[in-house]
């Protein structure tokens, strides 16, 4: 991830990945037979103005087109994870541009939203200019996740003894190993029995063959950042079977794999780091 002083806006640093992340939504939302509908991802692209442009809608680039695929069935999973349960709270861990208090039906519960301030502020901005309400209790957390998280989420009402949902969708690869334990301790201090977590994994990341071909696929290129300033690739232990052991009840899925049950086909030009990545889902009796 980004050096430990260093914070960043929704156009640099990995606050772009959540900017990309949010023109591959934009780009499902249009195209035929969608997973999931994000009406709030196009405006955030055109408000962000990148440094470098970014799709909204289909286009000629088998790249794009294949992130989008992906970002599709990555969303729609999510999505499943949280409406799948009524736990009373769901906290979004590096939130991004989230836009699922918005676009779910989430009424009666409580919605968190952890991210750095700068990249709140933003689509707080957006989404005031569009009239948007949640369909929920929405409550931002300007914090960094390697700070004192925990204590802006309490302060903010979230109560440890009540059942939560926690979503960790693109956010492990950017993590530095001991960050990544860190998180899952004080996430699992802060279950009580009845929670859910949702998280996405790529096996062995830091292999060669994965990182070369994640350079290779010029996608950093796509957003203006280069890949090796924001993954971190740092041996540690397995989050599956570290939850595993701590009595987590796990589901792990395969991206390729899922995209297939939702009658859909993902396009390969990132190869295993795509279609092997894992999605899953561990619930805490």
């Amino acid at each position: 991830m980004a050096a430990p002083d260093q914070d960043w806006d929704i156009v640099s640093s990995v606050g772009l990945t959540a900017l990309g992340v949010a023109a591959g939504r934009a780009i499902v939302t249009v195209s035929p037979d969608p997973l999931i509908e994000d009406p709030y991802a196009a405006e955030f692209v055109r408000a962000a103005n990148p440094p470098r442009p970014m799709p909204i809608e289909p286009l000629d680039d088998p790249l794009w087109m294949a992130m989008a695929g992906y970002l599709a069935v990555r969303s729609r999973f999510f999505d499943d994870v949280v409406t799948g349960t009524d736990a009373p709270q769901v906290v979004i861990l590096a939130a991004g541009l989230d836009a699922r208090a918005f676009r779910l039906d989430l009424s009666g519960r409580d919605v968190y939203e952890v991210d750095q301030p700068r990249v709140l502020a933003f689509k707080q901005d957006v989404l005031d200019g569009l009239g948007a309400a949640p369909r929920c209790r929405r409550h931002p957390i300007g914090a960094d996740l390697r700070e004192d998280w925990p204590a802006a989420l309490e302060n903010a009402g979230f109560d440890r003894t009540r059942p939560s949902v926690w979503i960790a969708e693109g956010l492990l690869p950017y993590l530095p190993a001991a960050a990544e334990e860190l998180l899952f301790d004080l996430v699992h201090a802060r279950s009580a029995p009845g929670s859910r977590i949702g998280l996405e994994h790529i096996p062995d990341l830091g292999s060669t063959d994965i990182l070369d071909t994640i350079r290779s696929s010029a996608a950093g290129a796509r957003l203006g950042l280069d890949v090796n300033d924001v993954l971190s690739t740092e041996p540690r232990r397995n989050p599956i079977d570290w939850l595993a052991g701590q009595g987590w009840r796990t589901t792990v899925d395969r991206a390729g794999d899922l995209a297939a049950q939702y009658g859909k086909q993902l396009p390969d030009p990132l190869g295993d780091a795509m279609t092997k990545t894992e999605l899953v889902t561990a619930d805490r009796p």
